[in-house]
Protein backbone atom coordinates (compact mmCIF):
# COMPACT_ATOMS: atom_id res chain seq x y z
CA UNK A 1 0.00 0.00 0.00
CA UNK A 2 1.60 3.54 -0.69
CA UNK A 3 1.89 5.74 1.68
CA UNK A 4 -0.66 7.85 3.66
CA UNK A 5 -0.58 10.51 5.54
CA UNK A 6 -3.18 10.80 8.64
CA UNK A 7 -5.13 13.08 7.66
CA UNK A 8 -5.34 12.32 3.71
CA UNK A 9 -8.80 10.69 2.44
CA UNK A 10 -8.94 7.28 3.58
CA UNK A 11 -7.51 4.77 0.56
CA UNK A 12 -11.16 2.38 0.98
CA UNK A 13 -12.92 5.38 -0.53
CA UNK A 14 -15.04 6.11 2.04
CA UNK A 15 -14.52 10.12 2.00
CA UNK A 16 -13.43 10.08 5.98
CA UNK A 17 -9.62 11.15 6.90
CA UNK A 18 -7.24 8.07 7.04
CA UNK A 19 -7.13 8.80 11.15
CA UNK A 20 -10.49 8.44 11.19
CA UNK A 21 -10.93 5.25 9.39
CA UNK A 22 -8.57 2.27 8.88
CA UNK A 23 -5.64 3.96 9.91
CA UNK A 24 -5.70 2.27 13.60
CA UNK A 25 -6.85 -1.28 11.96
CA UNK A 26 -3.84 -0.49 9.01
CA UNK A 27 -1.30 -0.39 11.82
CA UNK A 28 -2.76 -3.32 13.59
CA UNK A 29 -2.54 -5.38 10.49
CA UNK A 30 1.42 -3.86 9.53
CA UNK A 31 2.06 -5.95 12.78
CA UNK A 32 0.56 -8.84 11.54
CA UNK A 33 2.64 -8.65 8.40
CA UNK A 34 6.09 -8.50 10.17
CA UNK A 35 4.77 -11.94 11.92
CA UNK A 36 3.71 -13.81 8.92
CA UNK A 37 6.37 -12.06 6.52
CA UNK A 38 4.15 -11.04 3.74
CA UNK A 39 1.59 -8.70 3.05
CA UNK A 40 -2.07 -8.98 2.97
CA UNK A 41 -3.87 -7.01 0.16
CA UNK A 42 -5.70 -4.58 1.43
CA UNK A 43 -8.70 -5.38 -1.24
CA UNK A 44 -9.00 -7.71 0.90
CA UNK A 45 -10.27 -6.57 3.40
CA UNK A 46 -14.34 -4.98 2.78
CA UNK A 47 -15.30 -1.82 3.73
CA UNK A 48 -19.04 -1.36 5.70
CA UNK A 49 -20.16 -0.56 3.05
CA UNK A 50 -18.99 -3.80 0.44
CA UNK A 51 -19.61 -6.04 2.95
CA UNK A 52 -23.51 -4.79 2.83
CA UNK A 53 -23.52 -5.05 -0.80
CA UNK A 54 -22.21 -8.52 -0.65
CA UNK A 55 -25.04 -9.09 1.80
CA UNK A 56 -27.48 -7.95 -0.29
CA UNK A 57 -26.19 -9.93 -3.62
CA UNK A 58 -25.92 -13.26 -1.18
CA UNK A 59 -29.96 -12.39 0.07
CA UNK A 60 -30.71 -13.17 -3.94
CA UNK A 61 -28.35 -15.94 -4.51
CA UNK A 62 -30.21 -17.55 -1.54
CA UNK A 63 -33.65 -16.95 -2.39
CA UNK A 64 -33.00 -17.90 -6.20
CA UNK A 65 -31.61 -21.00 -4.64
CA UNK A 66 -35.05 -21.30 -2.82
CA UNK A 67 -36.90 -20.75 -5.75
CA UNK A 68 -35.20 -23.42 -7.21
CA UNK A 69 -35.63 -25.94 -3.97
CA UNK A 70 -39.69 -25.18 -4.28
CA UNK A 71 -39.57 -26.22 -8.39
CA UNK A 72 -36.97 -28.64 -9.11
CA UNK A 73 -37.87 -32.42 -9.44
CA UNK A 74 -37.80 -35.76 -11.65
CA UNK A 75 -38.63 -34.96 -15.17
CA UNK A 76 -37.38 -31.41 -15.29
CA UNK A 77 -34.86 -30.45 -17.89
CA UNK A 78 -31.24 -28.70 -16.93
CA UNK A 79 -32.59 -26.06 -19.19
CA UNK A 80 -35.69 -25.35 -17.34
CA UNK A 81 -33.63 -24.67 -14.51
CA UNK A 82 -31.38 -22.03 -16.04
CA UNK A 83 -34.63 -20.29 -16.77
CA UNK A 84 -35.85 -20.67 -13.55
CA UNK A 85 -32.62 -18.90 -12.23
CA UNK A 86 -32.25 -16.29 -14.92
CA UNK A 87 -35.56 -14.96 -14.31
CA UNK A 88 -36.01 -14.68 -10.73
CA UNK A 89 -32.59 -13.17 -11.01
CA UNK A 90 -33.57 -10.48 -13.12
CA UNK A 91 -37.02 -9.83 -12.29
CA UNK A 92 -35.44 -9.00 -8.82
CA UNK A 93 -32.98 -6.90 -9.91
CA UNK A 94 -30.05 -8.65 -10.45
CA UNK A 95 -28.02 -10.58 -13.25
CA UNK A 96 -26.95 -14.11 -13.21
CA UNK A 97 -22.75 -13.91 -13.17
CA UNK A 98 -22.36 -17.13 -14.92
CA UNK A 99 -23.69 -15.50 -18.09
CA UNK A 100 -20.82 -14.66 -20.55
CA UNK A 101 -18.12 -15.22 -18.15
CA UNK A 102 -15.35 -16.18 -20.29
CA UNK A 103 -17.69 -17.42 -22.86
CA UNK A 104 -20.04 -19.52 -20.55
CA UNK A 105 -23.33 -19.49 -22.51
CA UNK A 106 -25.55 -20.24 -19.54
CA UNK A 107 -27.18 -18.28 -16.40
CA UNK A 108 -26.23 -21.16 -13.84
CA UNK A 109 -24.20 -24.67 -13.75
CA UNK A 110 -26.27 -28.00 -13.46
CA UNK A 111 -23.84 -30.95 -11.85
CA UNK A 112 -25.55 -34.43 -12.07
CA UNK A 113 -24.21 -37.29 -10.72
CA UNK A 114 -20.48 -37.57 -11.97
CA UNK A 115 -20.15 -33.90 -12.97
CA UNK A 116 -17.99 -32.17 -10.58
CA UNK A 117 -18.41 -28.57 -11.71
CA UNK A 118 -19.89 -26.26 -14.42
CA UNK A 119 -22.58 -28.70 -15.64
CA UNK A 120 -23.98 -26.53 -18.90
CA UNK A 121 -27.44 -26.48 -18.67
CA UNK A 122 -29.59 -27.88 -21.88
CA UNK A 123 -32.63 -29.08 -23.13
CA UNK A 124 -31.77 -33.04 -23.51
CA UNK A 125 -30.59 -33.45 -19.70
CA UNK A 126 -33.54 -34.40 -18.16
CA UNK A 127 -33.80 -35.16 -14.37
CA UNK A 128 -34.04 -38.88 -13.31
CA UNK A 129 -34.92 -40.62 -10.58
CA UNK A 130 -31.97 -41.15 -8.07
CA UNK A 131 -30.13 -38.43 -9.78
CA UNK A 132 -27.95 -36.03 -7.15
CA UNK A 133 -28.14 -32.68 -8.88
CA UNK A 134 -25.70 -29.36 -7.97
CA UNK A 135 -27.27 -26.30 -9.16
CA UNK A 136 -24.78 -22.89 -8.47
CA UNK A 137 -26.16 -19.84 -8.01
CA UNK A 138 -23.91 -16.52 -8.78
CA UNK A 139 -26.12 -13.11 -8.63
CA UNK A 140 -24.68 -9.70 -9.05
CA UNK A 141 -26.45 -6.70 -7.50
CA UNK A 142 -25.18 -3.49 -7.61
CA UNK A 143 -22.16 -4.43 -8.89
CA UNK A 144 -21.39 -6.94 -5.91
CA UNK A 145 -21.24 -10.86 -6.47
CA UNK A 146 -23.23 -13.76 -4.52
CA UNK A 147 -22.36 -17.31 -4.72
CA UNK A 148 -23.86 -20.44 -3.26
CA UNK A 149 -24.57 -24.06 -4.70
CA UNK A 150 -26.74 -26.34 -3.25
CA UNK A 151 -27.38 -30.49 -3.71
CA UNK A 152 -30.56 -31.98 -4.72
CA UNK A 153 -31.79 -35.49 -4.73
CA UNK A 154 -34.75 -36.39 -6.97
CA UNK A 155 -36.60 -39.24 -5.70
CA UNK A 156 -35.27 -42.39 -4.05
CA UNK A 157 -31.16 -41.91 -4.93
CA UNK A 158 -29.12 -44.99 -3.41
CA UNK A 159 -28.00 -45.07 -0.06
CA UNK A 160 -24.36 -44.37 -1.73
CA UNK A 161 -25.37 -41.60 -2.66
CA UNK A 162 -27.45 -39.94 0.14
CA UNK A 163 -24.94 -40.39 2.29
CA UNK A 164 -22.02 -38.76 0.01
CA UNK A 165 -24.67 -35.83 -0.37
CA UNK A 166 -24.55 -36.13 3.43
CA UNK A 167 -21.02 -35.82 4.24
CA UNK A 168 -20.11 -33.04 1.38
CA UNK A 169 -22.85 -30.78 3.26
CA UNK A 170 -21.04 -31.91 7.01
CA UNK A 171 -17.27 -30.98 4.96
CA UNK A 172 -19.01 -27.91 3.93
CA UNK A 173 -19.66 -26.72 7.64
CA UNK A 174 -16.43 -28.50 9.31
CA UNK A 175 -14.79 -26.25 6.89
CA UNK A 176 -16.95 -23.07 7.70
CA UNK A 177 -16.20 -23.78 11.57
CA UNK A 178 -12.15 -23.29 11.19
CA UNK A 179 -13.21 -19.20 10.02
CA UNK A 180 -12.24 -17.27 12.87
CA UNK A 181 -9.39 -14.15 12.95
CA UNK A 182 -5.80 -15.34 12.21
CA UNK A 183 -6.89 -18.80 11.15
CA UNK A 184 -5.71 -19.25 7.81
CA UNK A 185 -7.15 -21.17 4.75
CA UNK A 186 -4.87 -24.36 5.39
CA UNK A 187 -7.13 -25.23 8.83
CA UNK A 188 -10.31 -25.06 6.74
CA UNK A 189 -8.50 -27.69 4.02
CA UNK A 190 -7.43 -29.60 6.36
CA UNK A 191 -10.56 -29.66 8.33
CA UNK A 192 -12.58 -30.58 4.77
CA UNK A 193 -9.88 -33.20 3.99
CA UNK A 194 -9.76 -35.10 7.17
CA UNK A 195 -13.31 -35.38 7.60
CA UNK A 196 -13.91 -36.59 3.83
CA UNK A 197 -11.18 -39.32 3.85
CA UNK A 198 -12.63 -40.55 7.69
CA UNK A 199 -15.82 -41.42 5.61
CA UNK A 200 -13.36 -42.92 2.50
CA UNK A 201 -13.96 -40.02 0.14
CA UNK A 202 -11.45 -37.80 -1.48
CA UNK A 203 -11.56 -34.39 -2.58
CA UNK A 204 -11.35 -32.17 -5.39
CA UNK A 205 -7.85 -30.33 -5.55
CA UNK A 206 -8.22 -28.46 -9.23
CA UNK A 207 -11.13 -26.38 -8.12
CA UNK A 208 -11.47 -24.50 -4.42
CA UNK A 209 -13.18 -21.46 -3.16
CA UNK A 210 -12.13 -18.15 -3.85
CA UNK A 211 -12.31 -14.46 -2.34
CA UNK A 212 -15.10 -12.71 -3.53
CA UNK A 213 -16.78 -8.85 -3.78
CA UNK A 214 -17.01 -6.38 -6.91
CA UNK A 215 -15.03 -9.43 -8.82
CA UNK A 216 -16.84 -12.89 -9.16
CA UNK A 217 -13.30 -14.81 -8.25
CA UNK A 218 -10.86 -12.97 -6.23
CA UNK A 219 -8.22 -14.14 -3.51
CA UNK A 220 -7.17 -15.89 -1.88
CA UNK A 221 -7.82 -19.11 -3.49
CA UNK A 222 -9.48 -21.83 -0.79
CA UNK A 223 -7.95 -25.22 -1.36
CA UNK A 224 -10.04 -27.67 0.63
CA UNK A 225 -7.21 -29.84 1.32
CA UNK A 226 -4.33 -28.27 2.89
CA UNK A 227 -2.57 -28.34 5.92
CA UNK A 228 -3.57 -26.23 9.42
CA UNK A 229 -1.45 -22.81 9.83
CA UNK A 230 -0.59 -22.57 6.19
CA UNK A 231 -1.59 -20.46 3.69
CA UNK A 232 -3.06 -17.01 3.64
CA UNK A 233 -4.10 -15.51 7.30
CA UNK A 234 -8.11 -14.77 7.57
CA UNK A 235 -8.86 -11.39 8.68
CA UNK A 236 -12.05 -9.67 9.84
CA UNK A 237 -14.08 -8.72 6.92
CA UNK A 238 -12.74 -10.82 4.38
CA UNK A 239 -15.27 -12.16 2.25
CA UNK A 240 -14.91 -15.75 0.06
CA UNK A 241 -16.50 -18.89 -0.68
CA UNK A 242 -16.25 -22.33 1.10
CA UNK A 243 -17.01 -25.62 -1.78
CA UNK A 244 -15.74 -28.39 -0.84
CA UNK A 245 -16.51 -30.92 -3.80
CA UNK A 246 -16.25 -34.14 -2.48
CA UNK A 247 -15.69 -37.54 -4.59
CA UNK A 248 -17.03 -41.46 -4.03
CA UNK A 249 -13.51 -41.96 -6.31
CA UNK A 250 -10.65 -40.85 -7.26
CA UNK A 251 -10.39 -37.04 -6.92
CA UNK A 252 -8.91 -36.19 -10.09
CA UNK A 253 -10.84 -35.04 -12.85
CA UNK A 254 -11.33 -34.01 -16.82
CA UNK A 255 -12.53 -31.37 -18.73
CA UNK A 256 -15.05 -32.29 -21.88
CA UNK A 257 -15.18 -30.83 -25.48
CA UNK A 258 -17.32 -27.67 -23.74
CA UNK A 259 -14.01 -26.84 -21.96
CA UNK A 260 -16.48 -26.26 -18.86
CA UNK A 261 -18.06 -29.45 -17.38
CA UNK A 262 -15.74 -31.31 -14.87
CA UNK A 263 -16.24 -35.09 -14.58
CA UNK A 264 -14.56 -37.46 -11.95
CA UNK A 265 -11.95 -39.14 -13.68
CA UNK A 266 -13.13 -42.55 -12.71
CA UNK A 267 -16.97 -42.00 -13.53
CA UNK A 268 -18.17 -42.21 -9.27
CA UNK A 269 -20.26 -39.50 -8.01
CA UNK A 270 -19.44 -36.13 -6.96
CA UNK A 271 -21.31 -33.92 -4.31
CA UNK A 272 -20.70 -30.45 -4.18
CA UNK A 273 -21.96 -27.26 -1.09
CA UNK A 274 -21.20 -23.81 -1.42
CA UNK A 275 -21.52 -20.60 0.74
CA UNK A 276 -20.33 -16.97 0.66
CA UNK A 277 -18.89 -16.18 4.41
CA UNK A 278 -17.44 -13.70 5.69
CA UNK A 279 -14.65 -13.20 8.39
CA UNK A 280 -16.28 -11.45 11.66
CA UNK A 281 -14.26 -10.09 14.79
CA UNK A 282 -15.31 -13.74 16.60
CA UNK A 283 -15.88 -16.21 13.89
CA UNK A 284 -18.03 -15.88 10.35
CA UNK A 285 -21.43 -15.58 9.18
CA UNK A 286 -23.21 -17.27 6.37
CA UNK A 287 -23.64 -14.24 3.91
CA UNK A 288 -25.65 -17.36 1.42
Amino acid sequence: MNKINRNDLCWCGSGKKYKKCHMEKDMELQKIEQQVGYQIPRELIKTDEEVEGIRKACKLTHDVLDMVAEKIKVGVSTEEINTWVHQYTVEHNGYPAPLGYYGYPKSTCVSINEVVCHGIPNENTILKDGDIVNVDVTCIVDGYYGDASRMFIMGEASEEAKNLVKVSKECLEIGMQQVKPFATVGDIGYAVEQHAKAHGYSVVYEFGGHGIGREFHEEPFVAHVGEKGEGMILLPNMTFTIEPMINLGVPETVILEDEWTALTKDGKLSSQWEHTIRVTEDGFEILT
